[in-house]
């Protein structure tokens, strides 16, 4: 015969049962998901170097703010050519670095630029194909009397991480891979005993080289004291969280 279903009772459900609707803290959660993804990408997408704001760590805040701040960076800007050394590092995005070296006191000088690659006078679009063999770099003079190469190495350490391989964050290629470049042997010995020092802090091994400093090609202009011209704050001693941005 003829299967008949039951009538719905008066003022019973219709076809969709409240049981199937999400709950509203449900739904909440998905668009805080969904926000937090968008605010996320308005980093990762806006181009070179984009990322979150990064702060410094307690032993690289100690040596920025150093409590004879003010007289090694008048002991920097008043020493000598021949006074100062020069220092060659790379940690990723060479904008971000550069403005954390110009806060150390005892740093005089930075330039951002491409090392340890195979072409000569390499432009950015150059180094950015990843062919070239460069990385982005930065080179700084600064006055050993008034912040060592040691202290330097703190800084580095804490603007990266050093266990990634041929990238920093969202920056990925080996143009963006990190590294030491030393010029004398003495630096050589002083970066070793740091990359073994910061070694026992991580599971994973290291990544950061450490190769002798080759022929440092200036960037162009444009790119120089990038973040400081952006309107972050360049000046000694400063710990204020800096922005890569691009």
């Amino acid at each position: 015969g003829v299967r008949v279903e039951p009538r719905k009772a008066r003022g019973s459900a219709s076809t969709t049962s409240a049981a199937t609707i999400p709950p509203l803290s449900s739904l909440a959660a998905v668009a805080a998901v969904v926000v937090s993804f968008l605010l996320l990408s308005s980093f990762t997408t806006s181009g070179m170097g984009a990322s979150l704001p990064k702060g410094f760590g307690e032993s690289a805040a100690a040596v920025v703010t150093k409590a004879d701040a003010p007289a090694a960076a008048a002991a920097a800007r008043e020493g000598a050519d021949a006074q100062l050394e020069v220092a060659t590092f790379a940690a990723g995005c060479f904008w971000g670095v550069e403005l954390a070296f110009q806060r150390v006191p005892g740093v005089a000088t930075t330039k951002v630029g491409y090392t340890d690659g195979h072409l000569a006078n390499p432009t950015y679009e150059d180094v950015c194909s990843g062919t070239t063999g460069h990385t982005e770099a930065i080179q700084v003079q600064f006055d050993p009397n008034a912040v060592s190469y040691e202290e330097l190495l703190t800084v580095l350490w804490d603007r990266m991480d050093p266990t990634q391989l041929n990238r920093q964050g969202n920056d990925v290629g080996t143009q963006y891979r990190s590294g030491i470049y030393f010029h004398t042997e003495a630096q050589r010995e002083v970066a070793e005993r740091s990359r073994a020092e910061v070694q026992l802090k991580h599971l994973q091994p290291i990544a950061t080289e450490i190769k002798p400093a080759s022929r440092f090609w200036d960037a162009e202009k444009y790119h120089q004291q990038y973040l400081a011209k952006g309107g972050q704050d360049a000046k000694k001693g400063c710990v204020d969280p800096i922005r890569c941005y691009g």
